[in-house]
């Protein structure tokens, strides 16, 4: 594949009204259509009221059955905000090889699609509250449930210093980011220090794509919890860093807790990474709204 998001298989409507259809007639007439595809999961919004998730590329099928299992129980934890509960698990056919999953519709926005982002104090506590609860889960539970520890060393800079390096020079030769500058410089000061060893069970991919904000622009759901594993918060907390202004990101220690500062540079770091993969993935896909957001969470990020 030329690019970590392209697709292994990619289901069109019309294969997945079929698929819906045939494992699930009660929801016949089926309305349908694509409303987002990441790099693990096309994405379709049915009836008005449902999601339905179909794997692009083997390695999420893993991930998407264990979600399955978690997701209902998180559900009854009551994180704060709104998650997709599941509702319809869908099996694999020899029209596609794959299971999938239909979920409740999560009401809101993704930010890059919002009429307007509030980046301040409520999102902040919101978030942090979500995150309390979310990183005190009992990692027991979660394991016998099928959630895999983090398998991708998600943190490495070591592993991923060289593809940061490589998308700022394509970002500088594109001309998609009016700061590079920035962004070349923090290339040589990366995290160094050996981060803290912590098993917490985390959402694993925050960023603007996976959450949505309510009709005020205020943090009020995350969706797309195909990476969710046992790993460092760490990872969760880079949207600390990637969605809230710097000032709120007091608000949100305040209501979190303690987080030592080389968590905060690893969490940054992460925040970095995944926004200059979001910068040339919206560029190269055709997808402005994303180009403006992840330069403006790239931004956010560095400052």
């Amino acid at each position: 594949m030329a690019n970590v998001w392209d697709a292994e298989v990619a289901v069109n409507t019309s294969q997945a009204r079929q698929l819906i259809e045939s494992q699930f007639p009660e929801l016949v007439p089926t309305d349908l259509e694509i409303i987002d595809y990441g790099f693990d999961n096309t994405v379709m919004k049915v009836n008005d009221n449902l999601v339905f998730r179909f794997p692009r590329r083997e390695i999420a099928v893993r991930l998407l059955e264990a979600e399955g299992k978690l997701l209902p129980m998180l559900a009854e934890a009551d994180l704060g905000l709104q998650i997709p509960v599941p509702l319809y698990y869908g099996k694999p056919s020899s029209e596609y090889e794959w299971p999938f999953i239909g979920y409740l519709f999560v009401k809101g926005t993704i930010p890059s699609l919002a009429r307007g982002v509030m980046r301040d104090r409520e999102s902040a506590i919101r978030l942090a509250r979500f995150l309390k609860i979310l990183h005190g889960a009992n990692v027991k539970m979660a394991r016998e449930n099928g959630v895999p520890y983090d398998e991708l060393s998600r943190l490495s800079v070591e592993k991923r210093k060289a593809t940061l390096g490589k998308n700022t020079n394509e970002i500088k030769n594109l001309n998609l980011f009016h700061q590079v500058g920035l962004l070349e410089n923090y290339l040589q000061n990366l995290p160094k220090e050996t981060l803290p060893e912590e098993i917490t069970l985390v959402h694993g991919d925050l960023h603007f794509k996976n959450i949505v904000v309510d009709q005020d622009g205020i943090l009020s759901g995350v969706i797309d919890w195909g990476d969710v594993h046992l790993g460092h918060r760490s990872i969760d907390l880079n949207l600390i860093y990637s969605f809230l202004k710097p000032a709120a990101r007091e608000w949100f220690l305040e209501e979190y807790g303690k987080v030592g500062k080389i968590e905060l540079e690893y969490a940054r770091f992460k925040a970095v990474y995944t926004n200059a993969v979001l910068l040339l993935y919206g560029y190269h896909e055709k997808q402005p709204h994303t180009v403006t957001e992840a330069q403006k969470c790239l931004e956010l990020a560095l400052t």
